[in-house]
């Protein structure tokens, strides 16, 4: 069956790759190629044009908000909720709200306790509202939302301007969820979702896991005052948000710190090497290239290059790298210690009693 040059281009990177794989035809090859780049690039134009825009409009300070929302806004198209559109649309804003008022709620909150609370009952919320099908990857995507907006709260003025630039994120997000998504899972209540809410669901144990994970590290390390533990909880999330976490998280881990120290390691050596005039250029470059990336350890590679742009004004070149590295470490150290830990702990003791419970019926 033939595909358009305009479908090809909304096709995932690796279904595209293998495409190619499955064709000897040279000239398709060459046009699946075309399509592959022109796609990142797209995305990268779209990603400047839009994130520009939105902090001109309400401030550098929540650029975070704004690549957030963008995150969101491409995964809207492809990626539904789950269940009816209208309990859907009330759940994105429901997530919204918390996405804006959590962070700043749990910097605000002294105390180790309740930061541990405010966090957990926010990302249980968004996990569960959006996570009824957790192979599509919501799961990584608003916990990564979530921790971006955490490690850059905002108080006052910019707190306004982050609210107003929520608003209109939800209501862009929302038409492109409603326009893609109106039409399925008509008959399914969100309500109906809750009444079969069980923890002997290994869904439900996947969204407990990456829950109390993620809030976790965020609540120790942002109460110790680590400096950009963010990226410990991009690197927890990641592996935690894995749907099949139980087979892959060693591989994953490894493919991790592979990626940061290189990503991290390439860095250094072409910012040292470039002329300062190109210096900006990193960001968008790297960006274009994880476009084409399928591997997990070379997308990981080239995020170091946007987080490694903004990082080097604040700590240096050379203290940005080494942050990314050790912070990158303590993350999926911990989500390794976490997991081992919520395996014989807790999924152990909730096996056993669903055991029991079936010897006694």
């Amino acid at each position: 069956m033939f595909i358009s040059f305009y479908q090809l281009i909304q096709l995932d990177p690796s279904m595209i790759r293998r495409m190619m794989g499955q064709t000897k035809d040279r000239e398709e090859r060459r046009r699946l190629r075309i399509a592959m780049i022109t796609r990142s690039a797209l995305i990268v134009v779209f990603a400047i044009l839009f994130i520009g825009l939105m902090t001109s409009l309400f401030g550098a300070e929540n650029s975070s908000m704004a690549v957030s929302i963008f995150c969101i806004l491409l995964a809207s198209r492809f990626v539904g909720f789950g269940y009816r559109i209208s309990d859907s649309l009330f759940s994105m804003a429901l997530c919204f709200l918390v996405l804006l008022a959590g962070p700043v709620l749990a910097v605000m909150i002294p105390g180790f306790f309740w930061t541990l609370l405010v966090n957990f009952g926010c990302l249980f919320l968004i996990v569960l509202m959006t996570c009824e099908n957790p192979e599509m990857g919501n799961g990584g995507l608003y916990t990564f939302a979530y921790i971006f907006l955490s490690g850059n709260p905002v108080q006052g003025e910019a707190f306004l301007n982050r609210f107003y630039m929520t608003l209109l994120g939800f209501a862009l997000c929302g038409l492109v969820l409603w326009r893609n998504h109106a039409g399925q899972n008509r008959e399914r209540t969100f309500v109906s979702i809750l009444k079969g809410y069980s923890l002997r669901n290994p869904k439900y144990q996947w969204q407990l896991r990456l829950t109390l994970g993620v809030t976790l590290l965020l609540s120790l390390f942002s109460t110790l005052g680590l400096t950009r533990y963010m990226w410990a909880g991009f690197a927890c999330g990641s592996l935690l948000s894995d749907v099949e976490v139980e087979n892959r998280i060693h591989e994953k881990l490894r493919d991790r710190v592979i990626g940061a120290a290189a990503g991290s390691a390439l860095f250094y050596v072409i910012w040292s090497l470039l002329p300062a005039s190109f210096i900006p250029l990193l960001g968008p470059v790297g960006g274009l290239c994880l476009g084409l990336c399928t591997e997990y350890r070379h997308k990981t590679m080239l995020n170091c290059f946007g987080a490694l742009s903004l990082a080097a004004g604040m700590y240096g070149l050379k203290g940005a790298v080494w942050l990314r590295i050790v912070m990158t470490l303590l993350g999926v150290l911990f989500a390794l210690v976490f997991f081992w830990l919520f395996d014989h702990f807790i999924l152990s003791k909730l096996e056993e009693k669903a055991r029991d419970e079936n010897r006694t019926a």
